[in-house]
């Protein structure tokens, strides 16, 4: 009996502790279903819906590397302190720069809500080194401090950065100024004579009829010392009319600083599937522009009148080969007798990598002292050049 028990006893344990660990099994949880991006092609190609929202967003940008030689524009008087003797040698002008840039697009009861940013990273050699040191005693020359040629990291910037409900937009842009009449060519030194200044605040808001015309109005407030210097806002107003042979556009500005007045008018015309033109004009009043910077030393520039004199004049245009080449001109001429002319060859090596190389020749006139396109004083004439490697994305 002893022995029957024990194993009858036995038995029912075993049942009890299988049956708790049958009670006690772990349960493994349904995998939830991936909620995958899903393409968003309102708002063109690229735009993909942010998961679990209605916004459709974009990410592009490129990445840039320029050389330059030469004494024209923004490369102008490149050179570097020799590590020997701290002299001063011409040199190339470098810089290699990364766009990263955003777009959102959502339908909403009161319009389409958009937002674009753009920030720039930069690493250059700008080269511009500070000279030599002539030792007291005359025996020779000494490295200036600071003048070696240094390659480091430059500005970090925010090009743009705006919301714009319907027609109404709000925030970091480049003035309409320059944006809503278009810039002065497809060439990558387009300011031997400045056509307008960019980077400021807005408050603007956008008309368009559908049929082909379209207006702005926009309150601005400049930028460097070109911001304004009370609550009055400088105020730029515009007018388009496009159609398929080309456009007509005018815009018109107010410096509310020197209570002076800008404008320029433009023709763009699309004179056949290769080719494409365009011309246009500036004038402004001047009484009042008193700008003595480093930048205008002899006065009489502004914000919105940075060419010499009263008038300017831009034209060029882009000629197509085929789909992967073009060729773009650009001359500019000003009442100061101030000349520019830039050309360049466009390549597509593949589809998002473009070379590009340009040649650039400027002129200064009746200016005694270096302005904002870089000649230096004296260089009645310069030449230079750039080669472009860009990566868009």
């Amino acid at each position: 009996m002893n022995i029957k028990s024990l194993l009858l006893g036995s038995a029912a344990a075993l049942i009890a502790v299988s049956g708790a660990r049958a009670a006690d099994a772990v349960v493994v949880a349904e995998p939830e279903p991936a909620e995958y991006v899903k393409i968003c092609d309102v708002y063109g190609a690229g735009y993909f819906y942010i998961p679990g929202t209605e916004t459709c967003l974009r990410i592009g940008g490129y990445i840039r590397y320029d050389i330059g030689v030469g004494d024209v524009g923004s490369f102008d008087g490149a050179t570097s302190a020799d590590h020997e003797d701290g002299g001063s040698n011409d040199t190339f002008y470098k810089h290699a720069r990364f766009s990263l840039k955003t777009w959102t697009g959502q339908e909403t009861e009161l319009g389409t809500l958009k937002t674009y940013t753009e920030t720039r990273f930069n690493f250059q050699n700008n080269n511009r080194d500070a000279g030599a040191l002539v030792d007291p005693d005359g025996t020779g020359p000494l490295p200036a401090v600071g003048a070696l040629n240094p390659a480091d990291n430059g500005t970090v910037s925010l090009n743009f950065a705006w919301i714009q409900l319907g027609g109404l937009r709000v925030g970091k842009d480049e003035s309409a100024f320059d944006t809503f009449i278009g810039y002065a060519g497809n060439v990558i030194q387009d300011t031997l004579v400045p056509y307008g200044g960019f980077d400021t605040n807005v408050v603007q808001y956008y008309f368009d009829a559908g049929n082909g015309f379209s207006a702005v109005i926009s309150l601005e407030e400049g930028s460097g010392s070109d911001t304004i210097d009370s609550y009055v806002p400088h105020v730029v107003g515009g007018v388009k009319w496009t159609q398929g042979w080309g456009a007509v556009t005018g815009v018109i500005a107010y410096d509310s600083n020197y209570e002076e007045v800008s404008g320029k008018v433009r023709l763009d015309v699309n004179a056949t599937d290769q080719i494409s033109l365009f011309i246009m004009g500036g004038y402004g009043s001047d009484d009042n522009l008193t700008d003595t910077t480093w930048a205008f030393p002899a006065g009489g520039r502004g914000f919105y009148k940075p060419w010499s004199g009263n008038w300017a004049v831009w034209g060029g245009g882009t000629y197509k080969f085929n789909e992967k080449t073009s060729f773009n001109l650009q001359a500019s001429y000003d009442e100061g007798k101030n000349i520019g002319i830039a050309a360049n060859v466009a390549y597509d090596i593949v589809p998002g990598f473009t070379i590009t190389a340009e040649v650039d020749y400027s002129h200064l006139g009746d200016d005694s002292v270096s302005n904002w396109t870089g000649i230096s004083a004296g260089d009645d004439d310069a030449i230079g050049g750039m080669l472009r490697f860009q990566r868009s994305f």
